[in-house]
């Protein structure tokens, strides 16, 4: 079993900066590609950003500039810095991680979400 687990999540005033962290724990094999996703109310869940295990990155258009995501593979953990917030940024950001198992099974886990608003 895996668990991916989400903090840093709040409110924050425009301009400001937020670091969500998400660790991935359990029968662990190897993580692939761990990413950020997130979803505003009304609005399909959409890309933030990704990152493989060798460090490539790839990041939506409306993030270029403003978020970073980063990993350390020792702790399993995948970060995303969020800085010059905007009020368009307001949603539930979920973790996501494409993973094996140690019996060797590739699967494509989710967090649960941590909500991040963003006021004007």
């Amino acid at each position: 079993q895996v668990q991916l687990v989400e903090s840093g999540g709040g409110l924050v005033q425009a301009g400001g900066s937020l670091r969500l962290s998400c660790k991935a724990s359990g029968s662990i094999f190897s993580i692939n590609t761990m990413g950020w996703y997130r979803q505003a109310p009304g609005k399909q869940r959409e890309l933030v950003a990704t990152i493989t295990s060798g460090g490539s990155t790839n990041y939506a258009d409306s993030v270029k500039g403003r978020f970073t995501i980063y990993r350390d593979n020792a702790k399993n953990t995948v970060y995303l810095q969020m800085n010059s917030l905007k009020p368009e940024d307001t949603a539930v950001y979920y973790c996501n991680a494409d993973l094996w198992t140690v019996l060797r099974k590739k699967y494509d886990y989710w967090g649960q979400g941590t909500q991040v608003t963003v006021s004007s």
